[in-house]
């Protein structure tokens, strides 16, 4: 996947989020949660469009790793919802799958980028 998909996911993820919230019951706890899901949401791809303009691996690591856990922390809130009944979960399936597949893509990426410099910074020292 290129950097532009990766870009396009990210974005249509998010407002993919900003229309299940304005499906969901208006009460204290529907409403703390959508501002918390809507801002992890739309952070997945507005993160992933920074760590595309890292000027440096360390910096795209980091970055990435914060893509990493906004998509983790959207999942999270996408479990709530089912679990506390404000949405039934086969209405969220579609999210709850790419929220997974996004934290599993930045995670392996993540992971990808660790051990190349890791190994990276042994050659250097050897």
């Amino acid at each position: 996947m290129t950097k532009d998909e990766l870009k396009n996911r990210t974005k249509e993820f998010g407002k993919r989020i900003i229309n299940m919230v304005n499906a969901l019951p208006n009460n204290k706890a529907a409403n703390v949660i959508s501002y918390q899901i809507i801002r992890s949401a739309t952070s997945v791809g507005a993160n992933y469009r920074a760590t595309c303009r890292s000027r440096s691996t360390a910096e795209f690591i980091s970055k990435i790793n914060i893509v990493m856990e906004e998509a983790d922390e959207t999942l999270y809130w996408l479990e709530l919802l089912v679990e506390t009944n404000l949405m039934k979960q086969k209405l969220l399936e579609e999210l709850l799958t790419e929220a997974n597949e996004l934290t599993a893509i930045f995670a392996s990426t993540l992971k990808t980028l660790r051990k190349n410099k890791s190994q990276h910074d042994r050659n250097l020292n050897s």
